[in-house]
């Protein structure tokens, strides 16, 4: 099923704990790096990485596909998908084979062809969102910009 509103969004994260994140960076200025660092610190997910050309990330073990991840840590309940669009049928196809129950197309990530494909499968579908900012919008952790600033005041830091 293709989740449309915020409630079924907020339902999928309340219900799903292991989420596999397929094209998570290790470095720091990548999105896929700092979506991967919220959600293993900030959050109840255990979230691993699905990147075949690193090892780990900050201490946490890679998994070169998921097909790997399910067959030592059995199916992920959410993929989240940090790749081109053009990519993400092969993606799609290799969740629904490791028994994924849902896939989350991160911003941008948008292909119509993948979209179906995973929800004739039967996976719950979230297309083209954060799970970050989609978590942080559930749990008072989202400002404007979409980070947690820590600021509890209007006013810049150093003005009066």
């Amino acid at each position: 099923m293709i989740l449309t509103t915020p409630s079924e969004r907020r339902a999928l994260i309340e219900r799903s704990r292991r989420v596999a994140m397929v094209g998570a960076s290790a470095n720091p200025l990548r999105p896929s790096y700092t979506v991967f660092s919220y959600l293993r610190t900030q959050t109840h997910f255990d979230v691993t990485p699905i990147n075949p050309t690193i090892e780990s990330i900050d201490g946490v073990r890679a998994y070169p596909s998921l097909a790997a991840y399910a067959a030592e840590r059995g199916a992920p309940e959410i993929v989240n998908v940090f790749r081109r669009p053009s990519e993400v049928v092969e993606v799609t196809r290799e969740a629904i084979a490791a028994g994924a129950k849902a896939i989350w197309f991160q911003y941008g990530v948008v292909n119509d062809e993948a979209t179906r494909i995973a929800d004739e499968a039967g996976l719950d579908v979230v297309v083209d969102r954060c799970l970050k900012v989609e978590h942080a919008r559930f749990h008072g952790g989202l400002a404007t910009s979409g980070l947690n600033s820590g600021l509890l005041t209007s006013r810049r830091a150093g003005h009066a």
